[in-house]
């Protein structure tokens, strides 16, 4: 049996939800977990509420953000050939630009 766990308003999460989801949809939620630096828990109880999702940098974001540009760079080479462009690529670019230009106006606000 798994751990209970308490959250931070000391209410304890012993309930289960669960869902179905594509491979394509699995791996667009796995960036987007990775990109955050949040659980995939934390990820999705987040975004289910409607709550911001907050990234706070450290060697592990910053690591998926260079893979993920990596990976769009290979992709924009491959539509350069004459193939087109998938959603999936286009929501991981505006994921990674919403990012991005979070950690800019942070950093423009800690000087």
């Amino acid at each position: 049996m798994s751990q209970k766990n308490m959250d931070s308003h000391n209410r304890w999460r012993n309930k289960t939800v669960a869902f179905r989801v594509s491979p394509e949809e699995d791996e667009q939620i796995e960036i987007a977990v990775k990109l955050t630096g949040l659980t995939k828990q934390d990820y999705i109880i987040r975004r289910l509420l409607c709550k911001d999702v907050i990234v706070q940098g450290n060697p592990r974001v910053f690591k998926a953000l260079r893979d993920q540009l990596t990976a769009v760079l290979e992709q924009l080479q491959r539509i350069e050939a004459g193939n087109g462009v998938d959603d999936e690529l286009l929501d991981n670019i505006k994921l990674i630009s919403n990012i991005m230009e979070g950690m800019k106006g942070e950093a423009a606000y800690g000087n």
